[in-house]
């Protein structure tokens, strides 16, 4: 499984998480899926789609990327929309799957990410946590 080193860990001052520290051996990974996103989701979970889209535009831009440590969980909430796969055929349950921003749906959604005035965002828990090789 790849680690994307300096891919912000989770949403800094809440327990909403963007990676995984390790792949599961046991059951393997999680399977990618289309969430629906309902206009009644709490602003908190509004605000952590929002700042992982733009840790993902940060990190990756228009360029294809590979699914690696990234949360399951987190990338189901825009798989299908924003996130699409950039392979046929394409393993939603792979960790080598390849993913990529689909830039004109994520314009729309998050225009707050595109905007000509938006600033990169410094995520202070870059590398916060210690080298777990197995």
């Amino acid at each position: 499984m790849l680690k994307h080193r300096g891919f912000p860990s989770r949403l800094t001052g809440t327990d909403f998480q963007f990676t995984i520290r390790r792949e599961n051996r046991k059951e393997g990974p999680t399977k990618l899926i289309r969430r629906e996103r309902f206009k009644d989701r709490k602003h908190t979970d509004r605000l952590a789609d929002a700042a992982f889209m733009q840790a993902l535009w940060q990190y990756f831009g228009e360029e294809p990327f590979e699914r690696g440590n990234l949360d399951a969980g987190r990338l189901s909430w825009l798989f299908g929309r924003e996130v699409i796969a950039a392979e046929d055929p394409f393993d939603p349950s792979s960790y080598e799957a390849l993913l990529r921003i689909d830039v004109k749906k994520a314009q729309v959604s998050f225009p707050e990410v595109f905007a000509p005035e938006a600033q990169d965002t410094v995520w202070d828990d870059e590398d916060d946590w210690e080298e777990d090789e197995e």
